[in-house]
């Protein structure tokens, strides 16, 4: 158990033992060049990927003990009403799908800084849990990492004081804006750094988490930054924290680096071929599309199931701009008769109908969650 406020540790990182690495650094190059690769030959990765960049959200949150699945943030993006026991986690998974939309918005024309990273703080925590501890600002007092009201005696981990908080984040940002050589492996340390600081009294995994792809598009490793790692922290949680803790118990950075790039490797060919699956579904759909509806909306309409796998009637009217609702209900009702779609709930009254475009879902999670349509097999 700890019992004092770590020292932080120094940037740059020396004595790593490259000859191991190496290998390691070259395979998770290459692995984030096919995914990339891949990602490049998207002509809209923010609409085909938009249902893998919510599963960040519910996986990332997840590791911090939420338990609201991908299904149901669609069902409550399409205005189904979940239990009243997941209505906080769907508030917080919300907020972080904001966050890093504004994260990445601001990287286009200005880098990575702190300012920029207690922005999307603020953004995380506005009104979740979390919200009365000091969204947007760097804490100025001691906090500690342990179990639930564990005193600071028996934390399992004590980040740095307050007193020597503000050095170590300068420093930490001067060395974001270095150049080392590898640029993953400056992600790892970065990642590593800030949740060694622990700068926030609350959603630093989080946003430590959000600062690995933001990162990776900054160092001009990833074209976009739509890479997505919490699937593997979530699934390796244990070995994850553990390697942490490793760095500031032991000085052990070169095991945590090496799990790091492991992870970089691992999931990045998760990724692909999530994306390779998806592309192949919407060129195969967007044909059926066309064929179904011979409407010039059939492409838009195709969009609006990917942007929201699972969605209103009012809302694809929307997404797929079809002004004239007795259009968008037309298109809606050929395309659940060719078995395209899959209905979730009929309407009635004002309650419109959602409809569901489940292989997409199912792609995304990485195992079947929603029955097929109607003749899809």
């Amino acid at each position: 158990m700890a019992n004092e406020p770590c020292i932080p540790p120094v940037l740059p990182v020396v004595e790593l033992d490259w000859r191991r690495l190496l290998p390691l650094v070259g395979k998770a190059n290459a692995a984030l060049a096919r995914y990339d690769g891949m990602l490049q030959a998207l002509l809209n990765p923010a609409v085909l990927l938009s249902p893998v960049t919510a599963n960040e959200a519910v996986l990332s949150s997840r590791i911090e003990g939420t338990v609201a699945t991908l299904e149901e943030v669609l069902q409550q993006d399409a205005g189904i009403e979940q239990a009243a026991n997941r209505h906080a986690d769907l508030e917080e998974i919300s907020n972080y799908r904001n966050a890093m939309r504004d994260a990445e918005q601001s990287l286009q024309h200005r880098p990575l800084s702190l300012s920029l990273i207690k922005g999307v703080h603020q953004h995380l925590l506005q009104g979740v849990r979390g919200h009365d501890k000091a969204p947007g600002n760097f804490r100025n007092d001691q906090n500690w990492i342990g179990r639930p009201n564990c005193k600071m005696e028996n934390a399992r981990f004590i980040p740095p004081s307050p007193i020597v908080l503000p050095q170590a984040l300068d420093d930490w940002a001067i060395y974001l804006a270095s150049e080392e050589e590898d640029p993953i492996v400056q992600v790892a340390v970065a990642h590593a750094q800030f949740e060694i600081l622990h700068p926030f009294k609350d959603g630093n995994g989080r946003i430590g988490r959000m600062i690995i792809p933001l990162l990776l598009f900054q160092k001009k490793t990833l074209s976009s930054p739509m890479f997505y790692l919490s699937e593997f922290l979530e699934s390796h949680r244990t070995e994850y924290y553990d390697a942490l803790l490793s760095i500031t118990k032991h000085g052990d950075w070169q095991s945590w680096i090496e799990f790091f790039l492991t992870a970089i490797i691992s999931q990045a060919d998760v990724n692909l071929e999530k994306v390779k699956n998806i592309l192949i579904l919407y060129e195969s759909k967007k044909q059926k599309f066309i064929d179904a509806t011979r409407s010039q909306f059939a492409v838009p309409a195709l969009d609006a199931f990917f942007m929201r796998p699972i969605i209103n009637t009012t809302d694809f009217a929307t997404h797929a701009g079809i002004e004239n609702r007795v259009t968008a209900n037309g298109i809606i009702t050929q395309l659940h008769a060719q078995g395209l779609i899959h209905r979730v709930r009929k309407g009635a009254g004002r309650t419109p109908s959602v409809f569901a475009l489940p292989e997409l879902i199912n792609i995304t999670e990485g195992r079947e969650v929603m029955p097929l349509a109607l003749g899809e097999s």
